[in-house]
This record gives structure tokens, C-alpha cells and sequence, in this order.
């Protein structure tokens, strides 16, 4: 089955939607021969995804508002909506086999779909499961390394977020578990104490380096500080 859409619900039930499944908008009219051939076989395709690809029909006679923003000039014309962009369009009819083939490529990949689920269920068991799946996945990774932190595990977290390449999330994580192995009480007094050691000790670069990723940029301090680490190496 599909939705009859309009140029007032366009928004709602296709460019909204999109961002939760896959919408294929079917442009159509009562005139057009070849409509009617390809229609059935679109919702037969659909359909048969149980809900994980949606098909709309958007009457072109009705509805001109849709119809020129995506300059159909003949039909049918389908185009396919995902996170509200177009990733895939044609038109005149289609074989079947076309059709089903490019509603598989739709579908949700089995295995990102499962670790969207552990990654959901939260727990330490489940995460670990995800990293298995997916062992270089940076998201089953970091949600790990941030759980293992937070419970006493942070050198465990390191041996997993070395298996990723540096950003912004993996550098201010590694920095946490590192600080976490080794609390510093009061980050002024050791920031200051490190700065007298950074020109020529790699540690202590690395750890005051470590103490600025976790102040992170809306602390005030860390301005100031990597300006005086930049002073102190040139």
C-alpha cells in the first residue's frame, strides 16, 4: 500500500519522515498509461519491507507546488528521499527487478541495525558485544571507553581507543582515561608545575596536553594555558 500526499503534508510525510525510513515519492497522474504499470509493482516492492521503506503517490495534476520544486516534467517520475535529501531518482517505467533492487539497497544493514541496538541497551556487556561486531567502529568504541572510564576501567579504555584513528572525541577520551589513572587535584597548581617540564619531557607535555583536552574549550583557562605551552616550545 501507499500514502496519497499533498503539497501541504509533503514536508510532514516525506522530507520529516525520511530522516526515520527511506520515502520513495511516486509522482503520478490518472492520464498516465505508464503510472499505472509501475505503481503496482513499487508497492508490491515496498511492501514487502514491512515498513522499513515507505512508498507515497503525489498526484502531479493536484499538487504543483512538489511537483516543480523537483522539476518533474514527465512521468512517472520517482525519486528517492532519505534524511531529507534525494539519494536516487528516474524516470518512465522500470522492470521489476529494477525496482527491487534498488528497494534492497534501502534496507538497513543486518549488522549497523544490530549494534544501533546494543549501543541503545547501554550496558557494559552489550557495548563489548558491539565492539566485537564491529572493531573498528568508533561510536561502539568511544560509548565502551567512556562506560570503562567511569567505572574504574580506564586502562582497559586505552587498549580499545588505540585501535582508532585520533578525533576530537577518541583525543579527549584517551586524555580522560589517562587523568583518570592518575587524578590531578588541582589542575592550576599542576598545569603550572608541568609547564616548567614540557620544553623537554614528553610525559609531562603529554600529560598537560591531556589535563587541556578534558578543561575542553568553554573553560576559560584553556586559552590562556595553551598559550603559554606555545610560549614555552617556541
Amino acid at each position: 500500500m501507499s500514502l496519497d500526499v499533498t503539497d501541504a503534508t509533503f514536508q510532514t510525510e516525506v522530507v520529516e519522515r525520511s530522516h526515520t525510513v527511506p520515502v520513495i515519492v511516486d509522482f503520478w497522474a490518472p492520464w498516465c498509461g505508464p503510472c499505472k504499470s509501475l505503481t503496482p509493482i513499487l508497492e508490491r516492492a515496498t511492501a514487502a519491507t514491512e515498513g522499513q521503506v515507505e512508498l507515497v503517490k503525489l498526484n502531479i495534476d493536484e499538487n504543483p507546488g512538489a511537483t516543480q520544486a523537483f522539476h518533474v516534467q514527465s512521468i512517472p517520475a520517482v525519486f528517492v528521499i532519505k534524511d531529507g535529501k534525494v539519494i536516487h531518482n528516474f524516470t518512465g517505467g522500470q522492470s521489476d527487478q529494477y525496482v527491487q533492487q534498488l528497494v534492497q539497497a534501502l534496507l538497513p544493514d543486518p549488522m549497523q541495525t544490530r549494534i544501533i541496538e546494543l549501543l541503545a541497551n547501554g550496558t557494559e556487556e552489550a557495548l563489548r558485544d558491539a565492539v566485537a561486531l564491529a572493531p573498528g567502529n568508533e561510536d561502539a568504541i568511544c560509548t565502551l571507553a567512556d562506560l570503562l572510564i567511569r567505572t574504574g576501567k580506564a586502562e582497559e579504555a586505552l587498549t580499545f581507543l588505540v585501535r582508532l584513528p585520533e578525533t576530537d572525541r577518541v583525543r579527549k577520551l584517551g586524555a580522560t582515561a589517562r587523568l583518570a589513572m592518575n587524578p590531578v587535584d588541582n589542575l592550576d597548581v599542576e598545569l603550572n608545575a608541568l609547564l616548567l617540564r614540557v620544553k623537554d619531557d614528553e610525559v609531562a607535555r603529554r600529560e598537560y596536553l591531556d589535563i587541556l583536552e578534558t578543561m575542553g574549550t568553554n573553560d576559560s583557562r584553556t586559552s590562556k594555558y595553551r598559550k603559554l605551552l606555545t610560549q614555552k616550545l617556541f
